[in-house]
This record gives C-alpha cells, structure tokens and sequence, in this order.
C-alpha cells in the first residue's frame, strides 16, 4: 500500500512539473506576478460561511483543515487579509424565534478565534482596523450578518449588532422575513420592503451597518436604493447577465444603479451564480435526489440519505465552472460600469462542491489575479476588485454614519 501510494505521489509530482514545463516565460512570469501581487493587496472577501460550519464541526482553523474552504495556512497562502466571517442564521428561526441568540453565539464564537490565536487572527470593526492589521500581517476579521431575522423587530437591535462588531446586514435570506422579500421566496409578502424594512435601512445608514441586497428581491433592491443616503453592496451575488432568469443573482440595471450610488456587487464563485448550464443540472440532480428521499422519508443529513448523495453524485458528476467564468463575471461589471463597482464574495465554505476549478480555497486568489492580468487589468485596477473597492464604499458609509450622528447632536 505503501508502494502504491509513493507511486501515486511521484505521479502527481511529475505531472505538476510537466504543466508548468508547458507554460511559455510569459505565463510564467505572470504566475509569479500574480503571487506577488495577492501578498502585496489588500484582499477583503466578503462572504465566508466559516462560523457556521464550525458551529456544524469543529475544526482548528489556525492550522490546515482536512475539511473546509478557509483556514490560516491556505489564507495566508492565498493573501486573504480580510474576510467577512458570515453570521448566518436559517430563514426558519424567523418563525421559530431564537435568531438574535443563533447571531450572539455565533459572534461569541468568531471572538473566541481571535481571543484564542491573536498572533493569527484579530477581529475588525473598521477600515483603519483593516488596514492597519495588513501592515501587522494578521488576518482581520470582519463579519457580516447573513439574514435580518435576529433584528426581531426592534430597530434598537441596530445598535446592538454594530456594537457587537457586525459591519454589513443581508436584509434576507432563502425566505422572506419580516424585513424583506427575498429572491427565493415566490410569497413577495410585502413586495419589496415591509415598513419596518424601510426604517431598518434608514437605521442601518445611521449607525453606520452596509446594506447588504444578496438574497432580496427586485423590487425590495429597488426599494432599498430608493432609501438609502449611503452605498449598498452585494455581498456574494453575480451577474444575471450570464444566468437569465436566476433572480439571486444581479440584473445589468440593478448592477448600474448599486454603480450609480457608490455600491460594490462581490462577486460569488459558486457554479450555479456563474453558469447557467451548471444551474440546469444541478436542477435535475436535486430532483432525482428529493424524489429519493421523499420515497424513502428521509432527511438530508439522515447517513443513508448522505451515502445515496455522495453515490449519485458521483454517478451523474457536473462540470464545475472554471477561474475563466468567474473573471468573465468581473468583466461583465468592468464594462457596464467601470472597475469601481466590483470586488469579491467568495461564498467559501457556503456553496459546497460547487466551487469553480482554481479556485476551489482560499489559497487560490492568485489564480484569480493571474486570468485578470491575463486579460489586461493593470495592477491598480486589480487592487481595486481585491478589496479596495469594497473598503471604500464600506468608508463612506463609516463618513456617512459619523455625519448624521454629528447633525443630530448639533
């Protein structure tokens, strides 16, 4: 067994060497810039689903995992400074209730990474934060809350969350609540916003929390932008430009309006927001695989309905996005409305296998800064989409909070 698997290595080694002999010098020095340029930037990921995977297993992320999408050494690997760390709460705890106590541990447990590895990882509440902990060379830890649902009605809760360190709300999420529609959910209850939802963001602007529209319907986006008095983003969400009819994802319109008040659409790398030949068969796996499961009365993490998965899956194998597809997405915005509006939102450790090839970790942005300047992208513009964009809106929504704060105690 032994043997077999030294054998096995010395395959994948010589196969490795072979592809990089393939690649001409100018290949070659590009892969060399970009690894250059991924230390050099600043590079801020805005939706990683770390803390509810961990809340699912634990996993020592300050040393490679088995498991996952994120830890230090493939972050460090891959220049990731500053990711937003997903305070994901399920659309049931809107009706179950419990959602603002899921978002207190869940925070408690992102400030136990930083409490028990701060050589590693700090947590940031700011740009300055941000940037300042690059010049240290530890991971920042920023967050975001994925869901409104632990607002629980009260606009107070605002506060209460920015005080905790949460920067971005997604105002929704598979379902609607009681803020929002969302772009899963054909009810549309309140057709855009509620009128709480409506305050909510005005609130949002005061305090100083980035709206976050991934997840929101069209017409709660459009509500949103009529609202708010400061920049908006799109957390993980692509464009639908290359998906039609795939409402998740964001309409050239609403991409030139996010544009138009100084918003940043991130960009997800999940297969389905990039292709919609993917999303076609992922349809029909997920058909195949319910109808299973609805014959059998199982649920899905039940072992047999996981060991049915895993064996169909591997049966009936898609084929996943590619680096390509993902900067075609890039590309897309660059054009509609200039390279200020775009960053990333991975969506690591939150959309599953469905990662696109070379880019499957957090170890893998230089491949994404490789295909950008394969295509022409100077070095300042490369900077901008690996975070720079994004810590700019995220300041101006910091300048816009600072002013109203000011006006109201003059």
């Amino acid at each position: 067994m032994r043997k077999f698997l030294t054998k096995v290595a010395l395959l994948l080694a010589c196969t490795t060497v072979s592809l990089l002999a393939q690649q001409t010098p100018q290949e070659s020095a590009l892969r060399a810039k970009a690894q250059k340029l991924a230390q050099q930037f600043v590079i801020v990921d805005t939706h990683i689903d770390v803390p509810f995977r961990m809340k699912m297993k634990w996993e020592d992320i300050s040393e490679r995992t088995p498991n996952g999408n994120f830890d230090y050494v493939r972050a460090k690997q891959g220049g990731l400074n500053a990711p937003f760390m997903s305070i994901y709460i399920p659309p049931a705890y809107e009706q179950s209730g419990g959602a603002k106590q899921l978002a207190d541990t869940l925070i408690d447990m992102v400030g136990n990474i930083a409490t028990n590895w701060p050589k590693k990882f700090v947590i940031a509440t700011s740009v300055n934060d941000v940037t300042n902990q690059f010049k240290r060379g530890v991971i920042s830890l920023c967050m975001g809350m994925e869901n409104g649902s632990p607002i629980e009605h009260d606009l107070k809760n605002v506060q209460y969350f920015y005080d905790r360190g949460i920067r971005y709300i997604t105002l929704a999420h598979g379902k609607t609540n009681h803020i929002s529609d969302s772009s899963y959910d054909t009810t549309h209850v309140w057709k855009g916003l509620s009128f709480f939802g409506r305050r909510l963001v005005v609130e949002m602007n005061r305090v100083g929390i980035m709206v976050d529209v991934s997840h929101v319907s069209d017409e709660a986006f459009y509500e949103v932008m009529n609202v708010t008095q400061a920049p908006v983003i799109a957390s993980h969400s692509s464009c639908r430009f290359f998906t039609p009819g795939f409402e998740r994802n964001m309409s050239d319109d609403m991409i030139k309006i996010l544009a138009g008040k100084g918003g940043v659409i991130q960009i997800n790398f999940g297969s389905s927001f990039l292709r919609s030949d993917y999303q076609k068969r992922e349809d029909e796996q997920g058909k195949q695989i319910s109808a299973y499961m609805k014959s059998k009365n199982l649920k899905f993490r039940d072992t047999e309905a996981q060991t049915y998965i895993a064996a169909y899956r591997k049966d009936h194998p898609i084929t996943y996005a590619d680096v390509t597809d993902v900067a075609d997405h890039f590309d897309h915005v660059v054009k509609l409305v200039g390279v200020d509006y775009v960053g990333i939102g991975s969506d690591f450790d939150g959309v599953g296998d469905s990662l696109p090839t070379g880019l499957k970790d957090v170890s893998m942005y230089p491949n994404l800064i490789y295909e950008l300047l394969k295509r022409g992208y100077s070095e300042k513009d490369i900077q901008k989409i690996c975070g720079g964009n994004l810590l700019r809106a995220w300041s101006q929504v910091e300048r816009r909070a600072k002013e109203t704060k000011s006006g109201e105690a003059n």
